[in-house]
């Protein structure tokens, strides 16, 4: 974001002497930079959050290495005595203006609390699974976030319920039922972003979402997950690009909802595919694909210029509609030196649309300014 800054500093200095903006709209423009800016993340905060990461991981593998040496009563003293400091510390140091070591404070004492769960049921010998450690560390996280209004706690737990999402997903710990209950943990934690103010838990929430129809569908081979996913994506584009003030206002998701949208038009789309690749009839297949390429442009027409992100999640799953239209309908008529000449024109393709389109998009942008 710095940079970023810097390069629109120079910008609205640039305009300013070349006569395109007034000197009040320049210094209206800058006070908004430096406003933006300093809500920003910065990088001495990323390297705060790494340092608490790295300390708490540092205690906890002290403390579990002398766990043996280390008398009962002191044990449990010690990790409370952590998690206690953390929280405590964190908060003092947030009401002193000291925000990015109090939130680093508060991951440590996340960690710490993570890791008592699995010391003291070791100790105490306790019922219970891996699983079930990982939901109660959510819970407490998930507490800590809304007591402490906190974002990187909010982050960190769909972290860990996305951990949870993914062990029971693929059946690392063993399971007897498919993981539903996840749906209820990201709704909850949905709406604990908008208390906690944490955009990006609410953008990492979406795509663990379609992580979790993903799942679903390779658990169940039903169309009824891929059919409805693409609906509701679409919906949610249409209305993300035509009502953008309003459903942005509701969302929050900083005008990025067409880009999760996109996303999970096209794992619907991909579902259907795998699904008819084996049949010996392509007619369904080759009606996804087109569909899929149809979806591509007609969202690089309508959103592709408000945002970069969207343009090449677009360019990334038009390659890949590329790469799996060959691969199922093309590769019995191509030897192996006919694939990698087929794979050249492609790819060759590829690049001279994301050229042009991208050279569509800088025309327009410098035509709307201009305008």
């Amino acid at each position: 974001m710095a940079s970023y800054s810097s390069r629109v500093r120079t910008d609205i200095a640039r305009w300013l002497q070349a006569g395109l903006i007034e000197a009040s709209t320049a210094d209206a423009l800058t006070r908004d930079v430096e406003a933006n800016e300093r809500k920003s993340l910065s990088f001495g905060s990323i390297l705060a959050m790494m340092a608490a990461l790295l300390f708490g991981a540092a205690v906890l593998i002290f403390v579990a290495a002398n766990w043996e040496a280390i008398p009962r009563l002191a044990r449990v003293a010690a990790l409370f005595a952590i998690i206690l400091a953390g929280y405590v510390g964190g908060a003092v140091l947030k009401t002193r203006d000291h925000a990015a070591i109090g939130e680093a404070l508060w991951i440590i004492a996340t960690a710490a609390f993570g890791g008592s769960i699995a010391l003291i049921g070791q100790m105490y010998h306790l019922s219970g699974d891996e699983t079930s450690a990982l939901i109660t560390w959510g819970a407490g996280t998930a507490l800590a976030a809304v007591a402490l209004r906190s974002n990187p706690l909010t982050v960190a737990a769909v972290g860990i319920a996305d951990a949870w999402l993914f062990l029971r997903g693929f059946d690392y710990f063993g399971r007897a039922e498919f993981p539903h209950l996840f749906v209820v943990m990201a709704s909850v934690l949905f709406a604990i972003s908008f208390w906690t103010r944490s955009q990006a838990a609410r953008h990492l929430i979406i795509l663990s979402v379609i992580f979790y129809l993903v799942l679903l569908f390779t658990e169940y081979e039903t169309l009824q997950v891929a059919v409805p996913l693409i609906v509701v994506s679409t919906l949610l584009f249409a209305a993300a690009i035509f009502a953008a003030g309003s459903v942005d206002r509701i969302l929050q998701l900083g005008g990025r909802l067409p880009l999760h949208a996109l996303i999970g038009f096209l794992t619907g789309l991909a579902m259907i595919q795998f699904e008819l690749a084996g049949e010996s009839n392509n007619g369904g297949f080759g009606i996804a694909s087109a569909v899929a390429l149809a979806g591509i442009v007609a969202a690089i027409v309508q959103g592709g210029r408000e945002s970069r992100g969207l343009r090449w999640v677009a360019y990334a799953g038009f390659a890949f509609e590329l790469a799996i239209i060959y691969v199922v309908m093309l590769q019995s008529m191509l030897d192996t030196a006919g694939f990698f000449l087929a794979a050249a024109v492609l790819l060759g393709l590829l690049a001279l649309v994301i050229l042009r389109v991208e050279k569509r998009m800088r025309a327009s942008s410098v035509e709307g300014a201009a305008a």
